[in-house]
């Protein structure tokens, strides 16, 4: 069976360096346990092709595919996380740093708001940090296999809701509308997100207030 774009399925992979062979990803519990990772909750990734739900040469390559053959794909920087920006390396006040508790040292990662960045020096007051991705300017290696494809609605949907909200809610389905129940405070971050989800699922998304605990 071939893989076409929109097409959801079920994906185990582990993502190599290339020119290390160290693994610095994966979903699958043996590469995951040789490369000292955690394992609690690891399992296969369940994507829509097409819609950058990995790096987008990743992406690419699944297109055409068949289902339960492994592949290796080898990528160039530009199509995997990116050229190195010598414009996201910046100097920073390390009083920033010490308001929030953190001392920083050489070669420390720490997460920003969401984004990964590492401390190249800090002295005399001033800290240098790189804002760009770890991986930016490798190129790296990925071996996967396509376990099968999604085709149950409610598999596409619970997917979508672990990729975009990082949880997932309770929701009632009917006429081509979703509504998702939630509590307040996450009104406004599901709202903000469910163009994305309109796009891939062609679904129109609600919210519906209620005081339910999120599963």
């Amino acid at each position: 069976m071939t893989i076409q774009k929109n097409d959801f399925i079920e994906i185990s992979f582990t993502g190599k360096m290339t020119n290390t062979d160290e693994i610095f990803d994966t979903n699958i519990k043996a590469d995951a346990e040789k490369a000292g990772f955690k394992t609690e909750g690891i399992k296969p990734f369940i994507l829509s092709v097409g819609h950058k739900m990995l790096p987008g040469g990743f992406d690419d390559d699944l297109t055409g595919k068949d289902v339960e053959k492994e592949y290796t794909l080898n990528l160039t920087p530009e199509k995997a996380f990116g050229k190195r920006n010598p414009q996201l390396i910046r100097m920073i006040p390390t009083k920033l740093f010490h308001e929030q508790k953190i001392n920083p040292v050489k070669g420390m990662q720490l997460n920003l708001d969401g984004q990964i960045v590492k401390v190249l020096s800090s002295d005399r007051g001033r800290t240098l940090t790189d804002f760009n991705n770890p991986l930016a300017g490798k190129p790296i290696t990925y071996i996967y296999k396509i376990n099968k494809m999604i085709t149950e609605q409610k598999e596409k949907i619970d997917a979508l809701q672990d990729f975009l909200f990082r949880q997932t809610f309770e929701y009632e389905l009917k006429d081509k509308t979703i509504t998702f129940k939630v509590p307040k405070e996450a009104e406004q971050f599901i709202k903000m997100l469910s163009p994305k989800f309109e796009e891939i699922l062609g679904l129109k998304i609600n919210t519906k207030v209620t005081e339910e605990k999120k599963k």
